[in-house]
């Protein structure tokens, strides 16, 4: 599994937020792309989305729930997720939208309007 470390400057001290990268799936739909990422514990206000040049760059930061008494044993990782994809010049940057269900962001990118295909009328 990909894991990336990224440093937090405090004022005080430096400390490490670490990310792991979450599956995903990118389909191809006629007007332009569905991508999903499995991304569970994140909810809407966990979840920040940058385009930076010509970079996508989805950050899902867990809200985890408080456990009351002594943990005896824990499998899941506390990790928060982060994903980057190099876009494509064919998707419309600026249109691109994004929702959040259960753990599953899916995010829309349409294709932009000079590369769909368009009809052309004879006079």
């Amino acid at each position: 599994m990909n894991t990336l470390t990224r440093e937090n400057r405090d004022a005080d001290r430096a400390q490490a937020e670490q990310f792991i990268a979450p599956p995903a799936c990118v389909i191809e739909a006629g007007n332009g792309y569905t991508l999903e990422l499995e991304m569970p514990g994140v909810t809407k206000d966990g979840l920040d989305i940058f385009v930076e040049n010509n970079e996508l760059t989805i950050i899902g930061r867990r809200s985890l729930p408080q456990i009351e008494g002594m943990l005896i044993h824990n499998e899941s990782r506390p990790d928060n997720f982060r994903r980057t994809f190099e876009l494509d010049p064919s998707i419309d940057g600026d249109k691109i939208s994004a929702k959040i269900e259960q753990g599953l962001a899916t995010l829309t990118l349409p294709k932009a309007e000079h590369v769909k295909p368009r009809k052309i009328t004879v006079s």
